[in-house]
């Protein structure tokens, strides 16, 4: 005579507890990966047309450039640090010196 085993309900809902939790994890760090990934690959890319940034100093401040599209990109604090440094002509300045490096003619000079 042979005895099978059979596991109580409490066991199958131990078990099965185990699964989704291991489940739930997994998909966690799945959705972690994915969310790391995509923002490796959108790191330095052009907002508006997904080009690859490249960096200028322009009046001691960092601007993002797109060669493609002409976008210019502020990070965050660089608008205040030239605002904080306010001089009338500063920000004509930083504006004549974007033009410029994307091969425009500066802006008219004007007196403030």
């Amino acid at each position: 005579m042979t005895t099978e085993f059979k596991p109580s309900r409490n066991e199958d809902e131990y078990f099965l507890k185990l699964d989704a939790e291991r489940i739930e994890r997994k998909r966690q760090q799945e959705e972690a990966r994915a969310s790391d990934a995509e923002r490796r690959s959108h790191f330095m890319r052009c907002p508006k047309c997904g080009g690859h940034l490249e960096t200028h100093t322009l009046q001691q401040i960092e601007v993002d450039t797109c060669p493609d599209c002409k976008g210019s990109w502020f990070d965050f604090g660089e608008v205040r640090a030239i605002l904080a440094h306010y001089d009338k002509g500063l920000v004509f300045r930083l504006m004549d010196d974007v033009m410029v490096a994307f091969g425009k003619k500066p802006s008219p000079k004007v007196d403030l």
